[in-house]
This record gives C-alpha cells, structure tokens and sequence, in this order.
C-alpha cells in the first residue's frame, strides 16, 4: 500500500483527538459537516475541550496536507478535500431515537460520503459503536452502491471500536489499549499497524470485524448493568434506611468486589448501547432480559430522585408546588460540557410536573445548547441569596465545591446529593 494518508470523518469528541493523533504522523484531513466546528477547529479552538488549545495548534497546518505532503491536520466541510485520501476513519455519533431503537442514519450518511471519494486500493475504518454486523451489513453496502467498488476486491475495511472518555485527561486516546480488526489479514494488518503507530498503549488484533463490534458495545453493556446493580441497592437501602455508600465502602474492602456507585447514566456511550445489542439480539430471536432490565432501572433514576426530593419537601413542610429548586449541573459528567443524553434532564423534567420552578446552574454547559437540545433556560450565576425548597447536586463538577451550600441550608433548603461526594454532615440525604 503506498504512504498512508487518513481522513477523519466526524470531528466530535472521538474523531478531534484521533485526527489530532494521527497528525503526528501522517497528512491528516478531518471532515465534518458542521461549517462552524470546522472553522473553529482550524483557528484552534475545540469548544469540546478533548484537545489542549496548544496542542490543536500545534497539529493544524494551513493547507490541504495529503496535497502537499506534510505531516499535520487540515480540516474542511468539503469533501473534495478528502478524495486524495486512501485510509478513511468514521467516526459519527450513533444514537438511539425517541423509542430506543438504533438510528444508524449519521453513520449511513458518513458511508456515502466515503463512497463518493473512495478509490481502488482504499481502506476505510468505523470507530462509531454498533451492533454485531452493521459495519459489513449496513454500512460497506452503501459504501459499494455510491463508489461502484466491490468490497474485498476494490477496497477493503476494519473496525476500531472508540475508547474516548469525555473529560478524561488521564485516560487520552493514545494512552488506552485500542482493538482493531479488518475484512482481509492483510488489510487488519495495515489498520493495526496504523494504529499502532501512535497508540501508546498498543493495540489488541480482534478475530473479526464482528468480534471488534461484539466486544465494544459489551464494554458499556457490562458498566451498564452493574451501576443498575447498585442503583437497585440504593433503592432498597433507602428503604430499609440504610446509608449505601457505607454498605458500599464495607464490601469493597473484599479484593474482588467491583467499585461501582449509584448514579444517573446518560451520555453517549453506556446509556446507548446496550440498545444497540439489544436490538441485533431480537433481530437473532432472542429477547435480552438482563440487558433491558438494567436500562429500565437506570433510566428511572431521575424519576426516583426527583420524587424522594420531594418527599423530603413534604416531610419539612416544604410547600411543594410553587415553589423553587436549584438544580446544580446538567452535563453527562463531571468537569466536562457534554450533554448528549445527560439523564439530569429527568429529574428536571420530572420536578417541573409537580408545579415546581426549578433553576439549573452549570458553569460547563453551554447555554444555547441546552436550550437548543432540551428547550431549559440555564441561569448563567449562582445566587447564593435565592430562597430554593431543597438544593440538588446532581453532577460533580469540581466548581461546586466551592460553593458555599451552607448558605442555602441556612435559609432553610433540603440538600440532596447524587453523586455521594459532599460532606454528610451538610447534607439531608444522597443517593
């Protein structure tokens, strides 16, 4: 194969830090169809925040690179730009709709760009998360039927599942373990060989493209299930009125018990997966009991947590309608902006339809993305002076630790922790 030249197509918070990467390397376009993104990226901006302003600036060259030559990152919403490549990486967001089915439409999209740019010798490489199958089912077809190639004649692919962890700045993507795999050993071969060039950590050849797809979307399944473990315990904890962060800290002095707490579970990855599965496991006639199961409990906890709330209110003689409740954060996660499928929106949601007016303050988040994603107003600062009924951490950003909770508490708010992180004695109850 001649020198390798890579597009990135999709430049969210998996394909920026891999273009970036990669650049280090090799000519490197990144492609997206968001004009805005693009322009940001080549100023060096990423509002992301996944790649230091230095670093992204340190990548970017001001010309196409597979052109000239050079080593570095160009980015474009042309995908004129991306024809001379010959090694394309996919890397769209692949979502669930309304109904928890898979929407694979922004990765068949990606799929037709690539086969309108595609040439003979060419190899192209999915990172998004998919069921079993979808990458030589669903999206090489497209691939085939745009560009006029034959799959394994003309061009060949792989699968590299994504690792990325928004807000991680420890886990970054040279530094996890990456799987590859490709449809030929040759062709598995250059990909991991690829890879293997910038990842760190090293890489680990799957079996199959299938195998590389099984073994991304179990990653989260697995994480999946077992917080909804925990999140039933604290359920149950709760009603026998037991503490399940000290039942938690107790069982964890045994070597082999797994560390996981309670929690909402939204954001890209673990709250979308399993559905991805589940779907390819009926499609197989198989009904995945386990797999659901955890999903329906995971997806209740906004619900839980705004009705014990609630209950709180009620027990102090709080009035509940009318009344107001400061919600702190909105993201997925701490210390990170990423919204995508954040399930505090349940406890927002779920407080509004008891007739309470509720503030959501979160220095992370983007004010015209909530709003444009959810339709919530976020205030943009902290009144420490506002009477609120009860004050709800629901994501622990290192910020709010430095507010001074007390003084809401002192006027007369329930305190209620979600993430289990603030001092006991200042709080009035946690998950």
């Amino acid at each position: 194969m001649p020198p390798i030249r890579i597009a990135v197509i999709g430049l969210g918070y998996v394909g920026l830090p891999l273009a970036r990467l990669f650049a280090t390397k090799f000519p490197v376009v990144g492609f997206d169809l968001n004009k805005q993104r693009v322009n940001e990226i080549n100023q060096g901006i990423d509002k992301t925040l996944e790649v230091d302003q230095k670093i992204l600036q340190t990548a970017l060259v001001t010309k196409n690179p597979v052109i000239s030559g050079e080593i570095g990152l160009y980015c474009s919403y042309s995908s004129e730009e991306i024809k001379d490549c010959n090694f394309y990486i996919v890397t769209v967001p692949t979502p669930v709709d309304k109904n928890n089915r898979p929407d694979l439409t922004p990765l068949l999209k990606a799929s037709e760009t690539v086969g309108r740019v595609i040439s003979k010798g060419d190899i192209i490489v999915y990172e998004s998360t998919v069921y079993p199958g979808a990458t030589e089912d669903d999206c090489l077809p497209v691939v085939e039927k745009i560009s006029k190639l034959k799959f394994n004649v003309d061009f060949y692919a792989g699968y590299s599942p994504e690792r990325i962890n928004p807000g991680d700045k420890e886990h970054t993507v040279e530094k996890i373990l990456k799987v590859t795999s490709g449809s030929t050993p040759e062709a598995a071969e250059i990909i991991d060989a690829t890879y293997r060039s910038v990842i760190q950590a090293g890489t680990y050849k799957a079996a199959s493209i299938k195998v590389a797809e099984a073994a991304k979307v179990i990653e989260n399944s697995q994480r999946d299930i077992n917080i909804a473990f925990v999140n039933e315990l604290a359920k149950i904890f709760n009603a026998m009125k037991i503490d399940t962060h000290d039942v938690l800290a107790a069982a964890g002095t045994k070597w082999n018990f797994l560390p996981f707490k309670p929690g909402l579970v939204g954001g890209h990855c673990i709250g979308v997966d399993p559905y991805y599965l589940a779907q390819k496991a009926q499609e197989a006639g198989y009904h995945p009991e386990i797999i659901l199961a955890g999903r329906r409990l995971n997806d209740s906890m906004g619900k839980y947590i705004a009705s014990e709330v609630v209950k709180l209110m009620i027990k102090r003689e709080i009035a509940v309608k009318n009344s107001k409740i400061l919600m702190l954060g909105i993201t997925f996660k701490e210390n990170c902006p990423d919204i995508r499928n954040t399930k505090a929106t349940d406890i927002y949601y779920e407080l509004i339809s008891y007739g309470i007016e509720v503030d959501v303050y979160d220095p992370w988040a983007s004010i015209d993305e909530v709003q444009d994603e959810y339709g919530i107003t976020i205030i943009r600062e902290l009144n420490e002076f506002q009477n609120y009924g009860a004050v709800i951490l629901a994501v622990a950003h290192d910020k709010f630790m430095e507010i001074d909770l007390q003084a809401f508490k002192d006027k007369g708010a329930i305190l209620y922790d979600v993430k289990g992180i603030l001092a006991r004695e200042l709080i009035d109850a946690r998950l």
